[in-house]
Formats: C-alpha cells, sequence, structure tokens
C-alpha cells in the first residue's frame, strides 16, 4: 500500500499545479445547442469540420454583410499593363538622337572635303608632288577636327557627370519631398492593420467569443458546428438556404469532403415530452395559427446509433404540434421539419425546398453530371 501512494504522489507531482490533465479533443455534443448537421465521408470528419466552418462562415459574412461574389462593373476597364517610362530613359532617347546627327555630319563633311580634293587635284595637273603634298595637307586638316570634336564631347561629359554627382535634379527632390506623407501614412496604416490582426487573434484564441464551434457526435461520418447566435445575426436556417441556392445556381465547388448540410436550431432529449416542449418556438415563428398562407409539411426522421425509439411515435408528436391551418403534404411539401437523432441527443430544425435543392447536399448541387 504504501508503495502505491507514493508513485500516485509522484504522479501528481509532475502534473501542472497539481491539477489533473485535461482531456483533448472536441466537446461532445448535448442538447441545447443550435448549429448545423453535417454528412461527410466516413474517417474525415476533421477535414470536414475545418471546411465546413470555413464555408459557413464565409456565407454568413455574405449574408451580414450583404457582398455578392459577382465582378464589379468596370473593374476591368482600364487597361491594367501601362507602360512605364523612366526618367533616364528620355535622356537616352535624346543622346541617340544626338550622336546620329553628328553622325550625319561627319559624313556629310567628308563627302565634301572627298569632292574638294578631287577639284584640288583636277587644278594641279601639272606635278604629283604638289598633288601629294596637298592630299596629305587636307587629310590632317581631318583628323585634327576629329580629334577637336571629340575632345569638346568628352568635356561636356565630364561636366554633366559632375553636375549629377553633386546637386539632384529639381525632378527627384520634388518626388522625394512628395513620398514623405505618403510614407507616414503607410506606416500608420500598418500599425492599424497590426493591431487588428491582433485583437482577431484573440479573439480566435478565446473560446467563449467563437461563433462557430466544432462539437463531437461520437458517430462515424458525422460533425456538428455549433453556433453561438448574437443579436442581429441570421439564423442557421437562412444561412444553409443562402448555401444551398448559391451553390445550385453556380455550380462552384466549395468542399471535398461535405455531403449533406442541415439546419438545427432546436436540439433535446429524444422523448416525446421533450421534443414537443422544444418544438414550440420553431412553430410560433415557422406555422403560426392566424395566416392567409397555409403551408404544407413533411417530417423528415433520422435516427443514428439509438434503436430504442419508435419512428412513428416521434413523428406523430411533431405533426400534432403543428396548429390546423397546416397540412401534411408528403410529395410536394412547402416546409420540412428536419429530425435527425444521434445517442441520446435530438436536432431539430426546418428547411424550404428539401427536394428542389438536393436534399441539401452540397455535393450533388455542385456536380456536373
Amino acid at each position: 500500500m504504501a508503495s502505491g501512494d507514493q508513485s500516485k504522489k509522484r504522479k501528481q507531482h509532475y502534473r501542472p499545479q497539481n491539477r489533473p490533465a485535461k482531456k483533448k479533443g472536441a466537446y461532445p455534443l448535448k442538447p441545447g445547442v443550435q448549429g448545423f448537421f453535417i454528412s461527410c465521408d466516413g474517417g474525415r470528419e476533421y477535414q470536414a469540420s475545418q471546411e465546413a466552418i470555413n464555408v459557413i462562415d464565409s456565407f454568413f459574412e455574405e449574408l451580414t454583410n450583404g457582398s455578392d461574389t459577382k465582378v464589379k462593373p468596370g473593374l476591368f476597364d482600364n487597361p491594367i499593363n501601362k507602360k512605364v517610362t523612366f526618367s533616364y530613359s528620355e535622356d537616352e532617347e535624346e543622346d541617340d538622337d544626338e550622336n546620329e546627327e553628328e553622325a550625319e555630319g561627319n559624313n556629310d563633311k567628308e563627302e565634301e572635303e572627298n569632292k574638294g580634293d578631287g577639284e584640288k587635284k583636277e587644278v594641279t595637273e601639272g606635278g604629283d608632288n604638289q598633288v601629294n603634298e596637298k592630299e596629305l595637307a587636307s587629310e590632317g586638316s581631318c583628323e585634327v577636327k576629329k580629334l577637336v570634336e571629340t575632345e569638346t564631347e568628352k568635356d561636356k561629359e565630364d561636366e554633366e557627370k559632375e553636375k549629377n554627382g553633386v546637386d539632384e535634379p529639381p525632378r527627384k527632390k520634388a518626388c522625394l519631398e512628395e513620398s514623405n506623407p505618403l510614407a507616414k501614412v503607410n506606416e500608420n496604416a500598418e500599425k492599424s492593420i497590426d493591431k487588428l490582426i491582433e485583437a482577431e487573434l484573440k479573439e480566435l484564441g478565446d473560446k467563449s467569443k467563437r461563433r462557430f464551434m466544432k462539437l463531437d457526435p461520437g458517430c462515424n461520418g458525422l460533425v456538428f458546428i455549433q453556433m453561438k447566435r448574437r443579436d442581429g445575426d441570421p439564423s442557421p436556417k437562412d444561412i444553409a438556404q443562402h448555401a444551398m441556392t448559391s451553390a445550385a445556381a453556380t455550380k462552384k465547388h466549395m468542399s471535398r469532403f461535405i455531403l449533406r448540410l442541415l439546419p438545427i436550431e432546436v436540439s433535446c432529449y429524444p422523448s416525446e415530452e421533450e421534443i414537443s416542449r422544444a418544438i414550440k418556438p420553431l412553430v410560433e415563428q415557422y406555422f403560426p395559427v392566424e395566416t392567409s398562407n397555409p403551408r404544407k409539411f413533411a417530417v423528415l426522421y433520422g435516427a443514428r446509433a439509438n434503436t430504442g425509439l419508435d419512428r412513428m411515435k416521434i413523428i406523430n408528436t411533431i405533426a400534432k404540434s403543428i396548429p390546423a391551418p397546416h397540412k401534411v403534404d408528403l410529395s410536394n411539401p412547402e416546409m420540412s421539419i428536419v429530425v435527425e437523432i444521434v445517442k441520446t441527443v435530438c436536432l431539430i430544425g426546418v428547411v424550404e425546398k428539401y427536394k428542389e435543392l438536393g436534399k441539401y447536399n452540397l455535393r450533388q448541387l455542385t456536380s456536373t453530371n
């Protein structure tokens, strides 16, 4: 006995602050939550939960902000690829033009001198020595002129380099002066963005402030995403219906692992009394007594890891709780009441156009076949 007590004390000694270790993993599904009941491929529950949170969050933002995925008109009217001209490109073009003009001028001078030499040769035909002396004199004068021109060009280039090295041109100074206030504005914007990112990270780290959170239903191929609804937030029904209608319209592939996404607004224990008590707010919201437009409805029942309940009793208790002006229509219902029982939890939600929207199956809606 003494040896066993000592081993327990040693194990407790190495625990942080002598507290028992917390269980890792997702929180279990319990009654009293609302969110989204999702079916996925077996063994891909973790990937499906991550995908579901991203998909639901994106559609939630579209509903709250009223932003569409369409491209705004006039966004690509202006050309994107613009011709960029640098300051030194104009100077180089001017230098090239000057060099071409100088070359043309030299060619003209050489032609004129050649003509003059020919005339001199015609005038002085008497002696070969005179002709040779004049030709040498004319060639020497051309070489002297070329040397003088090259020296003057080098002097000009040196002067320009000295000016550029010592003093900046006025255009560059103006650009530098104008860029200083813009740099300050950019620094302030970066600081504000960093603060916003830090605040978002703190909210994500705090589990109590998360709007969407994964819960473990305890069955293979099932995922539950809890929604902590705040004032002014759309209901899970609105988010799921918006997701399905947009998927059916665009045929855009959204996920790899999600199959069916159903909104859940009420959860309770799977008993007739608890179900009839929990469904009252849904009946008042979607099936009011005093209405000019009575609706046709149907009850969709599903049970997993629970065989102790009678299917028809649960369906009859839900059908009896709907008031008289509304009628049951299994062939073409306007509203469908979803009842999903997972172990010891009953999940209830209301959907519209269940059959028209592919039974709320994302994969079926986005498939092109």
